[in-house]
């Protein structure tokens, strides 16, 4: 092609030119990326302000009495008005910490958690890789009855539990009555604090495996058959097929759900409460249960809600070790 032949219309666009004086950069893309940044950076807390607005006038205002009253000496006449709540500063705290009472319940909850949550993961571990090996009809069956469980109210929950395992009534005594050699008819598993706090802990591992079975379950779908398949290939038998390839990919659910179940079953109350008919006996305590005796039993508001104040440090302690495991897994993906 001659130069002749070449038309306008083939030439390449000519370049605008662009300033280069002071007020370079300042022009409507500068001006107009200033607000986008500002929107992207409000969005989000504009989202969350519902939240945290609800959060702060439901809990903000209770935590602040909480704090206020573990510093103060406060009880019924203080309740009432005939006298002005004193500061006393940490002599709350020197109290119930030396109290043997207050950590033998420190110690009989902290037991109760670990074998509650440890009982939770295991059967909810073992119901989630159930559920992937059988049939679509018995995995449909079976999540209904999980989702009716969870969605059981607890008073019924442990109304329930309370008939299986009455003296004179109770289902279980019964059954295991019928095997040779066995006699429980009218066995009390509540006159020793172990027994009943086995059976309260049944029912909360009861009402928390279908969270965890449900949540894990999700999980395992995500795991890659071609890892799995890779490690039978390897020679690997089942057992090494979950160490090496399902638990490590479910590691960061398995580190959430633990961190919720023992924040959950060191705050079980109403399954105490109303499992001991309103009135726990001592062997029976757990922090929860001990807070509100204090306060509204013995009528020491400043004691209970100091015994509550330790509660909700030490749960701060386990969300601060749940934030750094999760920060590994982060630096370690």
């Amino acid at each position: 092609m001659s130069a002749a032949q070449t038309t306008a219309a083939d030439l390449p666009p000519a370049k605008q030119k662009t300033s280069t004086g002071p007020g370079a950069g300042t022009g409507s893309t500068g001006a107009a990326g200033k607000p986008a940044r500002k929107g992207a950076v409000a969005t989000p807390w504009l989202l969350l302000a519902p939240c945290l607005l609800v959060i702060v006038l439901v809990m903000g205002y209770p935590l602040y009495r909480l704090v206020s009253l573990s510093f103060q000496s406060f009880g019924k006449s203080e309740l009432w008005g005939f006298k002005e709540a004193e500061f006393v500063g940490f002599d709350n705290f020197a109290k119930i910490l030396g109290d043997g009472v207050f950590w033998s319940v420190v110690l009989r909850t902290v037991v109760f958690t670990v074998g509650a949550v440890v009982l939770t993961m295991v059967i909810g571990m073992l119901i989630a890789l159930l559920l992937q090996k059988v049939s679509g009809v018995v995995k449909a069956l079976i999540s209904i009855a999980l989702v009716a469980s969870w969605g059981m109210p607890i008073i019924v929950a442990t109304a329930v539990f309370k008939w299986l395992f009455d003296a004179d009534y109770g289902v279980l005594n019964y059954l295991m009555s019928r095997l040779p050699g066995v006699d429980m008819i009218g066995h009390n598993w509540f006159a020793s604090g172990p027994q009943g706090l086995m059976v309260i802990m049944l029912l909360v591992v009861w009402g928390a495996v279908p969270f965890v079975v449900i949540t894990l379950s999700a999980g395992l779908t995500q795991v890659p058959k071609e890892l799995e398949e890779a490690a039978r290939l390897d020679g690997a038998g089942a057992i090494g097929v979950f160490r090496h390839v399902t638990l490590p990919i479910l590691k960061p659910i398995i580190v959430m759900l633990t961190t919720l179940s023992v924040i959950w079953d060191m705050g079980v109350f109403p399954q105490v409460f109303v499992m001991r008919n309103g009135n726990p006996e001592a062997e029976f305590e757990l922090l929860t249960t001990y807070s509100y005796q204090q306060a509204f039993v013995v009528n020491d508001y400043s004691g209970g809600s100091a015994i509550a104040l330790v509660t909700v440090l030490l749960l701060l302690g386990v969300v601060a070790v749940y934030m750094r495991q999760m920060l590994k897994i982060g630096e370690v993906e």
